[in-house]
């Protein structure tokens, strides 16, 4: 055990560290590759500031990512506990089941021990009757074969049972029964042993007991039932364990199938979904922009027709299944008609059945082995693809080789071994029984089978161990499965997370578009509206080519798909490369954009100043077309990431449905365990019901077998008794009791006969409830998958629907959340609008501030602090408009997510379509086939009625119409009648095809129809003119005539003509007619075709079928004749060798128990010497030597149990096939019978259709000559309108005639003789009109004479016509007549013939009796006095053996007397056995101690212990002679008894047989007289049944007649039924096809309506964005002109400040002139000094101009270097070019200078400080830091660099003296033109500085100094010129450096 637990350990640690490896290697090999991935998306940016933005963004998503993949983890590992769980408890569930299972097993099997015995005790007792029987036969000494007989019962390892269970459970049950079957052993030894002293003491004593011999004969019979009984029992029991066996070994084969399956399934799916991806990508891939958006449009509309096509399919649906049901319903019926005769079957069947139950239970174990190799050979290739374990699966499936061949090798060396022994044990044996190296060699022998033994139980552990790996293999594969799940699902978030920062990207470039499409011109707007026009008509055009081609594409692109799979994998890792790059573009873009921005103000500040505007523009053009050309390169791009995000989402969305499989899959797979283990509760409750009904029928056949036995008994003691009496009362009880013998014994025969019936009923009826059970079962199962079916095609229904509702909801939402992004855009644009108003406006009072008095600079602290609160508001409104944009976006994603789940539901409905398509074709294919027979058969029909048209060319004003719908009708009949036929034959699948097919049929027939029909309505139209004509023309003729009769008034002309008419009119009837009875012949003829037709094809079938059936009955009788010989004979003659070699065997074994015996007493004489050390030792040895043969034995007997039951269960087999051959042999003659019976209806069938046939041809001929007589009728009736056309003209001429005659009346100039000669013509007309009126009455006489005679051939037609059609029906009902009394004839032949038979069967069978009986009798009065002359022999022999019976009694007696003593003795013998068993113990403790160092002792030992062996040696002899002699005696009185027995049967005989002559011959004089009456009783019942069965045949007969006519209505009921279905179906095709006419105007509506109100939208977009252009415009328009007006004020307010001053000036000027005048002369003196001073001071000015023109401020000079270290490298550029601007240097220069990089800052720096001649001192705010110095310094910080930069003062304006006051008005004057140019180029550097996005709101631009300019000429005075040209305006005030602004501003902080 340790060495096994050992091996599993170290398999299991080995298995474990491999799995242990692979997993670190996938973890290492998925980490490296987020690696990759991370170190892919890492951006290299030059500055720290940048890297920190970037850093902390790729942080934040990594988070969001992680956390994702946290949750999912989470919900993985939840759904894992949950299967998890589910799996213990199915696996709780089975073991629960296994262990009921073996419980029972463990009851049944102590049940079998029980009988086994009871079988070994009846077996005992009857070994003793027989042991007694052999030794009183002969004297010579034979044992018996004891061990053979107890060895009968079979026995059965529960290892057998149950494959799949483990060992060790099997194991302890095994040990189990082995205690029980030892337990057996030993008492039938005890028994053997007590039989052994009984033989002893039966040898003493005298042989008299004649009395227990008859008793022993009656318990032989006894025993002898209760073995059948056993036996029967055993075989039952084993049955049922079969049963057991194979029920669950097939549970466990459909258990793993349904695994295997699921597991197939799943792989397929997983595939499935990998092609879809690849079809995704690929289509997503090769789709343009322009395209989808188009295809959008095309999908709903699409989906709309889907919707409705899928309505109109579900409702053919409907009416096919309709259809079906009605189908199903004659089906019925029709089965309901079939019951009776399969009543008669339903034996057969079942036969048929068992056998097709075992036959597929053979395929089912077949196809399992087979699907577990390929299983396993899959599960090998997919262990190699997937995970890096072959190695260990090639190991482990070869160490399972060499697992299994070591096994059979060591069994059949085991085996060989174990042969090999004993035969060299018997030779041994037999040649040198009393050899010293017997002993040795058996220990060796014992050695080497404990060694084999313990090797096997190595190889079992090492097997288990095996299967345990490859269970943790299994499990291995499935973690793995489950890790690619995993990992494919984190790659599905990845990818959503990819589209997210995607559709950012998107955003941000459509923001961008916007902007550059604000740049864009109307006029480029217009063009390209009119190009978009155009191309999407174009576009229109070529979808529609593109939806033709599409199907082809798809088909052709599903190949490509695995190729492209990997492009797409590499388009996705460029498509990172590219965001990256893009999102690095775009930056660049943006600072392209700022710099574009700020050159275009620059420029618009230069314009104003220079006339350039040509060259700007130029510039600006090449500027916009690289903006265009970035923007189509961005478009690109876009559209690119656009087809990634779309194949990532349906990536994601299949695999959730993957997903959702999966769960549904597994809930499936857990409700089939349920149903399992339902089906397995059902079962094992069955089996319990047998089982206890068994053992009650047990129970009654124990209680009857009792009763009997005590009847038994009590007989015998009366016959004991009854012995004592004299002979001839003997005699009488004797022969009373013989006769109650028989009677009881027929009896007990009944019984049995009856018992037997009753277990073949049960067996029976087991039977039926199999199968019936396998039937249900079956049923359930499609009545199941049915409902699931439906509820899959509801649940299908029920999801478009939603996906429909959603996806209008969607919409819906979508045109909402359009507006709201509208609404909210423009509002947006309004407050960005404002913000810049704000921020022009702060900067304006920045600037205002910077110019007003330093007295105004505590405002300026509030102003700033209510402007950062405003900011502050804006800063939050800005952030809520961010949060609804975000929001705005995702609803957005949600949407696009939803359009692309439905695209795909699109593609797989569009699939489902292609392949329904595809369906059709071959259908249509397949039908095209039979519709070119069709139209065969239609140009025959068309011939057929070309050349009726031409019989009937003559008749086409009336017939024509009618003829053509004749024909119809015949057509839809013949054609309906066809496809009839093959519905019967076809299977559903099959009818469902041609149901379509027959639809495009008759749809051609329907078309071929109306082309008759319109072909008709134009011969009709064409007759109709031709009749209008011929009417025209009577009437013209019919006024002529009454014209004449006006004249001549003659009354018998009308009548005439009406008489005409009326003729006509019954001409017409009778056509009709005539026509009638035409079209109800040909229907009549296509009825009896079909009819025939599905005759034929019933024959055909039932023929073919038979012809299978006795195909298939020769091969199984062959199979099952030659298996059951070759089988039986080899079996047979296998098992006769077995056991003749284990008899032999037996023989050796029991000689060594007796051998065993005699050493006990031996032994016991032994230790009452005193020589106990040794022979305990000795006794020990030989004890366990016993102890192993004993075992051996036991094992020799069991393996002979099984044979023996092997060699059972296959003559039962045999007897089975037997009878199953008998039944198939009678099934044949059965269906033999049919078979002939079905030829002769066929032969019935087919004279009856010649005869049909020769009736059609002389119709036929009948047909010609009607259409020949109608022929010669229509030739009269020609002849009659001719003659009558010769009477017209000349009337016509009468008509003219008169008219001239009123011509002339009328005229006014007449003259007499015109009068005369008028009268003479009137006279000749007169005769002329009496010639006519002559002719006319001939003429109607030939016509009465004609018409007659038409009538009388037409009444003579008529009745020819009913009389061929009466004798057609008595024809019919004749040939119906007579075939009905055919059939009956035929059965009453046969019948009668079957009656016949028997009667004279019966008639020789009496016959042979009565001349057996006369000549029995004859011998009979012969043997009477032969057996009277036994009698008297007899009777003196029977008091001999009386006596000698006396004499067995006494020895009988001594024999119990010293079988008791031997028992006694025995007992004893086992209570010293024990005591030495125990001593024998004790002893081998001590020999294990001494024989570490005493190997003295043990030579010592082994020297007694050969002594001992030769003593041994010597009592053997002995024994083997006291044997012989009790053999001897036994002998002895075996025979004497058999010689007792012999003398008492021929007793009994003598006297049974003289009883029977005389009874006998009493019976037959009684049976001679019976017998005469009696043949005349049943002479007269005969009569009398005869009678009977005639009327029962009549009845039958009539019975058969209304069933048939029946089945005749009822299937031209279903004819019927089937017409109504097809005209249905016929009306529902039409309507589809209207249907589909109005989807496909539907659809061309909906998509003008959609051209239409895109371009609507595009109109309205147009108009909206130039009229916000507009608006824009004039807001820009009225900016301006505020700006303009606000400038004006400033300046005005400037003018009119200084025009105060100089009012002021003007005012003080008169109010001192006065003063002044008397001053004038103390000021020219004075003047003179002033001079003088003058020109001091402005020698002074000049020093100064000279020394600060080379000067530069510090405080600027300061700002400009501090400003431009704290920009960063990158901006430095853009910071040196504001230095330039602001300092006046040209852009040219700049470029110049920032292009040459070697200079660097040193020469920035040697240029600022060498300070050139035409540097100006402007005092200058400090250039703003960037964002990072922002955010990273305080408030305080940033508001005390605010008050630096604002806190250097501006010397106010100097005081004027009152003599300078005019000289400041002309200044003042002077100024005003020049300032507002100067504030205008303020604003607009305010302006600029404001559109900037980086713009600081607490550092305000400071108002720039006027420059100082140097006077151009020296002379004039100071005062006299102008100020702005002489002096600066604003000077800075000089600060001492103590007292600095910073100091300054610390202090009132301070404070």
């Amino acid at each position: 055990m340790a060495s096994w637990l050992g091996g599993l350990g170290s398999g299991l640690g080995q298995s474990l560290g491999q799995v242990g490896g692979s997993l670190s290697s996938l973890t290492g090999q998925i980490s490296s590759f987020t690696k990759d991935i991370l170190l892919e998306g890492a951006e290299e940016v030059g500055d720290a500031a940048t890297e920190l933005h970037v850093s902390n963004s790729r942080l934040r998503e990594i988070e969001s990512i992680n956390a994702a993949q946290k949750f999912e983890n989470e919900r993985l590992k939840k759904l894992c506990s949950d299967l998890e769980e589910k799996h213990e408890a199915s696996e709780l569930q089975i073991k629960q089941l296994s262990v009921e299972y073996r419980n029972q097993l463990q009851q049944k099997e102590v049940e079998i021990s029980h009988l086994k015995a009871r079988q070994n005790a009846l077996q005992e007792q009857l070994q003793k009757v027989q042991t007694a029987a052999q030794s009183a036969q002969s004297g010579v000494g034979v044992l018996p074969p004891a061990a053979a007989s107890a060895s009968y019962v079979p026995a059965v390892r529960p290892s057998s049972c149950f494959e799949g269970d483990d060992m060790d459970f099997g194991d302890i049950i095994w040990s189990q029964q082995e205690i029980n079957r030892l337990s057996n052993e030993v008492s039938r030894l005890e028994s053997e042993v007590d039989h052994w002293k009984q033989i002893a003491l039966s040898s003493k004593v005298q042989r008299t007991n004649d009395a227990e011999q008859s008793e022993i004969c009656k318990l032989q019979n006894i025993v002898k039932e209760l073995k059948q009984n056993l036996s029967q029992e055993i075989d039952e029991h084993q049955h049922e364990l079969s049963v057991l066996q194979d029920a669950h070994r097939q549970k466990l084969v459909e258990l793993s199938r349904r695994h295997r399956e699921e597991l197939r399934e799943y792989e397929e799916r997983i595939e499935e979904l990998e092609n879809q991806l690849q079809q995704d990508g690929v289509s997503a891939d090769a789709m343009d922009d322009s395209k989808i958006s188009q295809q959008k449009k095309n999908a709903q509309s699409l989906e709309r027709g889907k919707v409705e096509e899928l309505q109109i399919v579900k409702d053919l649906e409907d009416e096919i299944r309709r259809l079906n049901h009605k189908l199903s319903s004659a089906k019925e019926e029709s089965k309901i008609l079939l019951k009776e005769q399969e009543l008669a079957k339903v034996e057969k069947m079942q036969i048929m059945q068992e056998y097709e139950n075992l036959k597929s239970d053979f395929s089912m174990l077949q196809s399992s082995v087979a699907e577990r190799d390929a299983l396993l050979k899959e599960q090998e290739k997919k262990l190699q693809l997937k995970t890096s374990l072959p190695e260990d699966i090639v190991r482990l499936q070869q160490a399972l080789l060499e697992a299994e061949n070591e096994l059979a090798r060591l069994s059949s060396l085991k085996q060989e071994g174990l042969e090999k022994e004993l035969t060299s044990a018997q030779h041994k044996n037999v040649l040198s029984a009393y050899t010293e190296d017997q002993n040795s060699e058996l220990s060796q022998l014992r050695q080497d089978l404990e060694r084999k033994e313990s090797e096997l139980n190595e190889s079992i552990a090492e097997r288990e161990t095996l299967i345990v790996e490859l269970e943790e293999l299994d499990k291995q594969n499935q973690e793995a499965t489950q890790h690619m799940i995993t990992l494919k699902e984190q790659l599905s978030k990845q990818h959503t997370e990819n589209d997210s920062v995607v559709k950012q990207l998107k955003f941000d470039l459509e923001f961008e578009r916007k902007k550059v499409s604000e740049l864009e011109i109307e006029k480029m707007e217009t063009i390209k509206e009119l190009n978009s026009q155009k191309e999407k008509l174009s576009q229109c055009s070529c979808e529609l080519n593109d939806l033709h081609l599409n199907k082809q594409q798809l088909q052709d692109n599903i190949k490509d798909f695995e190729e492209q799979l990997k492009k797409a994998q590499e388009c996705n890792l460029h498509n990172e490369k590219e965001i990256e790059e893009l999102q690095q573009r775009l930056k660049e873009r943006e600072e392209e954009l700022s710099v574009s921005l700020s050159k275009l103000t620059e420029k618009h500040n230069k314009e104003s100043n220079y006339a350039c505007q040509d060259l700007i523009l130029k510039e600006r053009e090449v500027e916009i077309a690289k903006l265009q050309n970035d923007i189509s390169e961005n478009k690109q791009l876009n559209e690119d990431l656009e087809k990634s995000l779309s194949d990532l989402r349906t990536e994601n969305g299949k695999l959730i449905a993957a997903v959702e499989e999966l769960k549904q899959e597994l809930s499936d797979a857990i409700s089939e365990k349920n149903k399992v283990y339902l089906e397995k509760d059902t079962v094992v409750e069955a089996l319990k019901m047998e089982k206890r009904q068994l053992e009650n029928e047990l129970n009654q056949t124990e209680k009857r077998l009792l009763e009997q036995a005590h009847k038994y008994k009590q007989t015998i003691e009366e016959l004991s008794n009854a012995r004592s009496m004299d002979t001839t009362a003997l005699q009488l009880e004797h022969e009373r009791l013989v006769k109650l013998n028989q009677e009881k014994d027929f009896k007990i025969a009944e019984l049995k006969r009856s018992i037997e019936q009753m277990e073949t009923d049960h067996q029976e009826t087991k039977e039926m409830l199999t199968t019936t059970l396998g039937g249900q079962k079956q049923l359930t199962e499609l009545i199941k998958e049915k409902e699931v079916f439906i509820e899959k095609f509801k649940n299908q229904a029920l999801q478009v629907k939603q996906e429909l509702e959603e996806y209008m909801k969607v919409s819906k939402k979508q045109d909402v959340l359009k507006h709201n992004l509208e609404e909210k855009d423009r509002s947006l644009a309004i407050m960005k609008e404002e913000n810049n108003h704000l921020k022009e406006e702060i900067e304006r009072l920045k600037d205002q501030q910077s110019r007003s008095t330093p007295v105004v600079e505590p405002k300026t602290l509030d102003i700033i602090i209510e402007l950062e609160s405003e900011v502050t508001q804006l800063k939050v409104i800005k952030n809520s408009l961010e949060e609804e944009i975000e929001v705005h976006k995702k609803t957005i994603e949600d949407q696009n997510q939803t359009t692309v789940q439905l695209q795909q539901s699109l593609q797989e409905q569009r699939k489902e379509i292609d392949e329904s398509r595809f369906q059709c074709e071959q259908m249509n294919v397949t039908h095209e086939r039979l519709s070119l027979e069709k139209d065969e058969e239609i140009k025959n029909l068309q011939k057929t009625i070309e050349q009726i048209k031409t019989q009937l060319h003559k008749e086409r004003q009336i017939i024509q119409t009618y003829s053509s719908d004749l024909f119809q009708e015949t057509k839809v009949q013949t054609l309906n009648g066809e496809n009839g036929n093959e519905k019967h034959d076809l299977s559903k699948a099959e009818i469902e095809r041609l149901v379509k097919g027959i639809k495009e049929r008759e749809m051609e027939i329907k078309l071929l129809n109306e082309k008759n029909v319109s072909l008709s309505q134009q011969i009709d139209q064409l007759s109709k003119d031709e009749v209008g004509k011929l009417t025209r023309i009577i009437q013209e003729k019919d006024l002529e005539i009454q014209a004449l009769n006006a004249r001549v008034s003659s009354a018998p002309y009308r009548q005439d003509v009406l008489c005409l008419q009326q003729q006509l009119q019954a001409y017409v009837m009778e056509r009709e007619q005539v026509l009638a009875v035409l079209s109800e012949k040909t229907r009549e003829n296509s009825q009896l075709k079909t009819e025939y037709h599905n005759i034929m094809d019933i024959v055909a079938a039932k023929e073919a079928a038979l012809v299978r059936l006795q195909g298939e009955i020769q091969k199984l009788s062959n199979r099952s004749e030659n298996s059951s010989q070759e089988m039986s004979r080899e079996t047979i003659q296998n098992l006769s060798r077995i056991i003749r070699e284990k008899d032999i065997e037996i023989d050796a074994l029991s000689q060594k128990c007796q051998t065993l015996l005699t050493v006990l007493q031996t032994s016991s004489i032994g230790t009452d010497n005193g020589s106990g050390g040794v022979n305990s030792n000795q006794f020990e040895e030989l004890l366990q030597e016993r102890d192993k043969l004993k075992q051996q034995v036991k094992k020799m007997e069991e393996w002979k149990q099984q044979v023996i039951t092997t060699v059972q269960n296959m003559q039962h087999e045999s007897a089975h096939l037997q009878e199953e051959l008998q039944k198939l042999q009678a099934q044949i003659s059965i269906e033999s019978d049919s078979n002939s019976k079905l030829q002769v209806d066929y032969n019935g069938l087919i004279q009856s259709y010649e005869q049909n046939e020769k009736k059609l041809k002389s119709f036929s001929q009948e047909l010609a000559q009607v259409q020949h007589s109608i022929g010669q009728l229509y030739n009269t009736k020609d002849l009659l309108l001719s003659k009558l056309d010769l009477v017209t003209p000349s009337v016509a001429a009468a008509s003219t005639v008169s008219q001239l005659s009123g011509i002339q009346y009328s005229a006014p100039e007449v003259l007499s003789d015109e009068s005369k000669l008028l009268q003479n013509e009137l006279e000749r007309l007169k005769s002329k009109l009496q010639e006519k009126d002559s002719t006319i009455r001939t003429l109607q006489e030939n016509n009465q004479r004609l018409s007659d005679s038409v009538a009388t051939a037409s009444e003579i037609e008529r009745k020819s016509q009913e009389g061929t059609e009466s004798e057609m029906r008595q024809i019919k009902e004749k040939h119906d007549v007579l075939q009905k009394s055919l059939r009956e004839k035929d059965i009453l032949i046969k019948s009668k013939s079957d009656q016949l038979l028997s009667v004279s069967e019966n008639l020789s069978n009496k016959e042979n009796e009565n001349e057996l009986l006369k000549q029995a009798v004859t011998n009979l009065k012969e043997r009477n006095l032969i057996l009277e002359m036994d009698i008297r022999k007899l009777k003196e022999e029977n008091e001999k053996i009386v006596a000698k019976c006396r004499e067995k009694e006494t020895e009988f007696r001594a024999l119990q007397e010293t079988n008791m003593q031997f028992s006694m003795m025995l007992k004893e013998k086992e209570f010293e056995s024990h005591s030495m068993k125990e001593k024998a113990l004790a002893f081998e403790k001590l020999l294990k101690e001494k024989e570490q160092g005493n190997t003295g002792e043990l030579n010592q030992l082994l020297s007694e212990v050969k002594s001992m062996q030769e003593k041994a040696v010597t009592f053997q002899q002995e024994r083997d002679q006291v044997m012989v002699a009790l053999k001897q005696k036994q002998m002895e009185s075996s025979a004497l008894q058999g010689e007792v027995q012999h003398l008492r049967e021929k007793e009994q005989r003598l006297n049974q047989e003289l009883e029977r002559l005389r009874n006998h011959l009493l019976e037959m004089e009684d049976s001679y007289t019976r017998e005469a009456l009696a043949a005349e009783d049943r002479e007269v019942k005969l009569r009398k049944k005869i009678l009977i069965l005639e009327e029962k045949l009549v009845s039958s007969s009539t019975a058969v007649e209304n069933a048939s006519h029946q089945a005749s209505l009822q299937v031209e009921s279903l004819q019927e039924q089937l017409n109504l279905v097809s005209k249905q179906r016929d009306e529902t095709v039409l309507q589809l096809t209207i249907s589909q006419d109005q989807v496909k105007q539907y659809a061309l509506s909906l998509a003008n309506l959609q051209m239409v109100l895109e371009q609507f939208q595009q109109e309205e977009k147009a108009m909206y964005s130039a009229e916000l252009e507009k608006h824009q415009n004039q807001t820009a328009e009225w900016k301006k002109k505020a700006e303009k007006l606000e400038e004006k004020v400033i300046s005005l307010q400037e003018s009119l400040g200084e025009a105060n001053a100089a009012l002021d000036a003007a005012s003080r000027l008169t109010e001192q002139l006065d003063v002044k005048e008397e001053q004038i002369e103390e000021l020219k003196k004075e003047g003179e000094i002033r001079r003088e001073m003058l020109e001091d001071v402005q020698n002074k000015l000049m020093d100064l101009m000279n020394s600060t023109e080379g000067k530069v401020d510090k405080v600027l000079m300061r700002n400009l270097f501090v400003g431009h270290f704290h920009t960063p490298k990158n901006k430095r550029p853009e910071v040196l070019r504001l230095m330039g601007s602001i300092l006046g240097i040209k852009k040219e220069e700049l470029d110049q200078l920032l292009s040459e990089d070697q200079r660097g800052v040193t020469s920035w720096v040697t240029g600022w400080l060498g300070g050139g001649a035409g540097s100006k001192s402007v005092p200058s705010t400090p250039l703003r830091p960037t964002h990072q110095n922002i955010f990273n310094s305080s408030f305080s910080e940033l508001f005390v660099k605010f008050l630096e930069t604002e806190s250097c003062p501006s010397i106010p304006p100097p005081k004027l003296s009152v003599h300078d006051m005019k000289l400041l008005g002309a200044a003042g004057t002077g100024k005003t033109s020049s300032t507002p140019s100067n504030s205008q180029m303020q604003d607009s550097a305010a302006s600029a500085m404001s559109r900037r996005p980086d713009a600081n709101p607490f550092l305000a631009r400071r108002s720039a100094a006027v420059p100082l300019i140097m006077p151009t000429s020296n002379s004039g005075h100071l005062l006299m010129k102008p100020i702005s040209d002489a002096l600066p305006t604003f000077t800075p005030l000089p600060v001492s450096p103590d007292a600095s602004a910073g100091a300054v501003l610390k202090d009132l902080l301070k404070q």
